[in-house]
């Protein structure tokens, strides 16, 4: 039997674990007909914009890490209009809890966290020996208390917007008459992510050389890596290589990623919203572990060295070598490719 209900979600601040989030919306949608908004901030609004689920998102009022009582409790207050049934929380500070303790949201979801028992009044216990994942503890919330194995994942899908999709093909002058492999080069959590920006350089010529178009997604800060992977081509394959780091806006990146064959890119957002657009993928992990993170999609390959000193989910390496990258070879991400090349 279904029935209807309001949910506010207060969602994550990481681009990567706003699409993971996904698959809880998608789960609230699947057995009930739920009315979903979502608290997050300015930058993860435009994947709020491509979710079919999320009805409107609402945008958090204080910078990443800042309390801001004052901010908090005013948008509390504005949404008591809206009469939500319920609220979960995901993040498990005490500061994400406020708002619906201030809106008066009569249940408040959320995992044991940052002291704040009264705030989350359905408290969750969180078992790592079972939710070994960051989207199953996502999911596990729209699920009964105490679960014993982990819930189902549906896998994000992100709505591409055709229309804006030939719009950036002719404002940006691509061309679509090759394959084209997406690479991106950057991840915002630290360099102990990144595959080293040679490694991409020599993978971005050989590419090129079998007759594909690469394009090169990434924001502002990820142009300059954009720009020193090209450095390796030849003049007469310059033009098959295409920088369009800091050039599109993060929704445009969801519909240009739609267009390529693969994506070769290291554990990042953007790993996550090709997964959600249904590219190929190859993705590359240091640091992190597939384990945790997966690209929640059937078309992937991961490349992991699972080295001893792996998973140790810092920025930079601790030891000063970053060798769970290094010891990944150029030929090894080009197999995985798995295009038929000319």
């Amino acid at each position: 039997m279904t029935y209807s209900e309001s949910v506010l979600i207060i969602g994550p601040s990481w681009v990567g674990d706003m699409v993971m989030a996904q698959s809880l919306l998608i789960t609230l949608k699947q057995n009930t007909q739920t009315e979903i908004d979502v608290l997050a901030p300015s930058w993860c609004h435009p994947l709020l914009a491509r979710m079919p689920e999320v009805r409107e998102a609402v945008l958090q009022p204080t910078e990443h890490g800042e309390l801001n009582l004052s901010k908090r409790y005013s948008l509390g207050k504005n949404l008591r209009a809206k009469r939500y049934d319920k609220s979960i929380v995901i993040p498990r500070s005490l500061k994400s809890a406020l708002v619906p303790f201030f809106a008066h949201i009569p249940r408040r979801i959320g995992y044991r966290g940052e002291m704040r028992f009264g705030l989350i009044n359905d408290m969750r216990r969180l078992d790592k020996t079972i939710l070994t994942q960051t989207v199953q503890r996502y999911v596990a919330l729209a699920q009964p208390k105490n679960l014993t194995t982990a819930p189902q994942i549906p896998s994000p899908k992100l709505t591409v917007d055709i229309e804006n999709q030939s719009k950036l093909v002719s404002d940006l002058a691509l061309k679509l008459d090759a394959p084209i492999i997406g690479i991106v080069p950057g991840a915002e959590y630290g360099p102990a992510k990144r595959w080293p920006a040679n490694s991409y350089s020599q993978l971005v010529n050989e590419l090129a050389n079998k007759g594909h178009y690469v394009w090169v997604f990434g924001s502002q800060k990820d142009y300059e890596i954009g720009a020193e992977i090209g450095t390796q081509l030849s003049p007469t394959l310059s033009d098959r290589v295409i920088n369009l780091c800091g050039k599109t806006a993060l929704i445009d990146v969801i519909d240009l990623l739609a267009l390529t064959r693969a994506i070769v890119c290291n554990d990042s957002g953007l790993m996550h919203i090709a997964a959600a657009v249904g590219s190929e993928i190859i993705a590359i992990y240091g640091s992190s572990t597939p384990d945790y993170t997966p690209p929640l999609t059937d078309k992937a390959q991961v490349i992991y060295k699972r080295m001893a000193c792996s998973p140790c989910f810092k920025r930079t390496c601790p030891l000063g070598h970053t060798n769970c990258l290094k010891e990944i070879s150029v030929q090894e991400v080009l197999s995985a490719v798995e295009v038929e090349y000319d």
